[in-house]
């Protein structure tokens, strides 16, 4: 059901599941680039955080009083304060509201960036109407500066003001930084009580290493899931999605992924029933695009690639594949089309234990390279031509090709290019 992929910045109209490599359940019913379930309303407003005078407060409101939610962060020694206040201090199996500034992260703020998380969620609770403790605070931007709080209570205020059922676009708008283009879809989901919708945005281009990239993603439903399901499968989602992506290594100190189910359908999805499995499926495939959409946008990405690594010992699998992911030669190499694969052998080896010649063999866009650590005889022209797409897949073998050989284990991680674009954007990002 998945469709081939487009560039990196897709037209207005390229249909939202287009990576190979997501497979699109049954489950799914129909697809819409936006449209808020059941029970939610959200807004985004210009408070005067971001120079450019663009939105820079949003707030997604559930108006259901028994909506359940879950909640991952980011694995930061250094985490935001927004971060380490809604993780401490809100109830993350009772979310109803959450509240991002954008264009700062009120990160590296040291005691007053508590202080002024704490406010911002108490201005959001004012606005929307619910309890402190069920609001989540987010914020995303340059690291350092101290969040304006003469603009942003004033702002948070108008956005609860403008919250509307069809507020989801301006909400989108209002977390993006760096993004080029909208990461959000809306679902309609087939089960067997009935069918529910499932919405989710996020945002994220640059500063993203899996552990668990770079973003802000929000996930809304209509479905009635208990407090349990809903942290079982956002758990299991973000393993597969948002923790297998990178593009340039660098841990964030905001990541933070909301899911809020408000139960407004009727619908129920019951623990261990084929329902569970075909919302879980569909949440899934949501996050995996989202996640590979995040990849395509790494600031000036022309590339995506997948790594896949195969052998008898899962860590080392594990450390081979994200090495070979944040690999400048790999993912230069990537940006230029350049089926070199002496550069995939030699981020192998900086985990392999050495002194010593592993037998390790790379395929690239199904083209075998190299077996047992050595040169074969492949179609260059036909492997340059391949390497051009915009997907490009690469497979590594730990161990010798002989019969027997163990490659129990297999782990993947996506990852994007890095071109002149990447240090342009950087090198300038806070002026």
């Amino acid at each position: 059901m998945s469709v081939p992929a487009t560039s990196s910045n897709p037209p207005a109209d390229a249909p939202f599941f287009r990576s190979r490599w997501v497979e699109v359940p049954d489950s799914v019913v129909g697809v819409a680039d936006r449209g808020l379930p059941k029970g939610f309303r959200a807004a985004g407003v210009a408070a005067g955080i971001k120079p450019s005078g663009g939105t820079d407060v949003a707030l997604l409101v559930c108006d259901a009083p028994d909506a359940v939610s879950a909640a991952r962060f980011t694995r930061s020694g250094t985490a935001a304060p927004p971060v380490l206040v809604t993780k401490d201090e809100s109830r993350l199996d009772a979310l109803r509201a959450v509240v991002i500034t954008s264009g700062n992260a009120n990160a590296g703020t040291g005691r007053d960036g508590f202080t002024t998380a704490r406010q911002v969620r108490a201005a959001a609770a004012a606005a929307s109407g619910v309890a402190e403790d069920r609001v989540a605070v987010c914020a995303t931007g340059v690291i350092g500066v101290p969040l304006p709080m003469d603009v942003v209570p004033q702002g948070v205020a108008a956005a609860g003001e403008a919250l509307a059922e069809d507020g989801d676009a301006d909400f989108r708008r209002g977390i993006e930084t760096t993004d080029l283009f909208p990461k959000t879809a809306t679902l309609t989901v087939a089960l067997e009580g009935g069918e529910v919708t499932l919405h989710a945005v996020c945002k994220g281009a640059g500063m993203i290493q899996p552990s668990f990239a770079t973003m802000l993603c929000f996930v809304t439903t209509d479905a009635k899931l208990s407090a349990e399901t809903a942290d079982l499968l956002l758990g299991v989602c973000v393993k597969r999605s948002f923790d297998r992506i990178s593009v340039d290594g660098q841990l964030s100190t905001s990541d933070t992924a909301v899911l809020i189910a408000s139960g407004a359908s009727g619908v129920a999805v019951e623990p261990g029933t084929p329902d569970e499995q075909r919302f879980g499926l569909a949440l899934d495939a949501l996050l995996r695009q989202l996640a590979l959409f995040i990849t395509a946008d790494g600031e000036g990405a022309r590339r995506v690639g997948r790594v896949t690594v195969r052998g008898a010992d899962g860590p080392a699998c594990e450390r081979v594949a994200r090495q070979v992911a944040n690999s400048p030669l790999v993912k230069t190499a990537l940006y230029g089309g350049d089926p070199n694969w002496g550069r995939i052998v030699q981020a192998v080896g900086a985990v392999l234990p050495g002194p010593a010649l592993n037998p390790v063999g790379v395929r690239i866009a199904g083209i075998e390279v190299c077996r047992d650590g050595q040169e074969v005889v492949f179609d260059r022209p036909a492997l340059e031509a391949l390497v051009r797409g915009v997907e490009v897949e690469y497979d590594i073998t730990l161990g010798a090709a002989s019969a027997g050989q163990d490659f129990a284990n297999e782990t993947e991680v996506y990852f994007s290019d890095l071109g002149h674009e990447y240090v342009t954007l950087n090198a300038e990002y806070t002026t």
